[in-house]
């Protein structure tokens, strides 16, 4: 029988073998959100202003937890996609992983990093974006309001949407993550994901925001999703990504609960 002594050297000399990977997302997580989960927000000021209470509580929701950060999602959703990819992983659900809209790329670098972690030598992550900002508005989706505005939308925290492939391919690289297993498909959805290279998916995460991006990413790979796959909307909140998710499952008849990840990403497991 170990002692109560032993046990206690035992923990403090770190995690054992089996906790290496959930130690490794963890930290990879904190580093993404640079250390900053809503918890201690960097710009809540002594004022106690109202701008800096609107700060804090974007931040506590997960929105652009840091300028500097390498994601805009929340903690919550942060560990979604790590569930996600570890049961698929453990399940043996066929296909790679994607993100339609990726920012400066922080969700694929956890999908990617999760790969790693967890043993799997064959699935690939597909980043695709634009790279350049929004598609152009189209009369085809009357939802999207971006008519007249430009395609480089300022966020939240006065950064911008538009972030450069070279910045996103920098930043796999800084987390020793750019390898070929990593595949990018650059140009807007409609010109790329029709005939993207992709067999099957088991996870297909969309953070598109439009009516546009959201149903064209649907349309195209949908189809490819596994049984037993995760489709995960990051932003499900807002109501022109809503409407085209909505508007694809009655097409469809998808009919799988939709369940809440936080308060504006969603997910559901198809099973047929």
């Amino acid at each position: 029988m170990v002692s109560k002594e032993a046990k206690t050297v035992e923990r403090a000399a770190g995690p054992t073998a089996t906790d290496l990977p959930e130690a490794y997302l963890d930290l990879l997580k904190k580093c993404l959100l640079r250390f900053h989960d809503g918890a201690a927000f960097p710009y809540t000021t002594e004022s106690g202003g109202e701008s800096d209470q609107r700060l804090a509580y974007l931040a506590g929701k997960g929105i652009m937890p840091h300028v500097q950060a390498d994601t805009m999602v929340s903690r919550d959703r942060l560990d979604n996609i790590q569930q996600a990819t570890a049961t698929v992983i453990r399940e043996g659900v066929p296909g790679d992983f994607i993100e339609t809209g990726v920012w400066r790329g922080g969700s694929c670098i956890l999908m990617r990093a999760a790969l790693t972690a967890y043993g799997d030598k064959t699935r690939k992550v597909w980043v695709a974006d634009s790279f350049d900002g929004f598609p152009p508005p189209t009369d085809k989706y009357p939802s999207d309001p971006w008519k007249g505005q430009s395609q480089d939308i300022i966020g939240t925290m006065g950064v911008s949407l538009k972030v450069t492939f070279d910045e996103v391919k920098d930043r796999f690289d800084r987390y020793g993550l750019l390898d070929e297993r990593v595949e990018f498909l650059t140009g807007f959805f409609a010109n790329t994901l029709p005939n993207a290279p992709i067999e099957k998916l088991a996870i297909l995460r969309l953070d598109g925001d439009l009516y546009q991006s959201t149903y064209e990413a649907l349309e195209a790979l949908y189809p490819k999703l596994s049984v037993g796959g995760y489709c995960i909307i990051d932003d499900y909140f807002y109501t022109m990504c809503s409407k085209a998710v909505d508007d694809y499952r009655r097409e469809h008849g998808i009919d799988e609960p939709i369940e809440a990840v936080d308060w504006t990403c969603v997910q559901w497991r198809k099973t047929k």
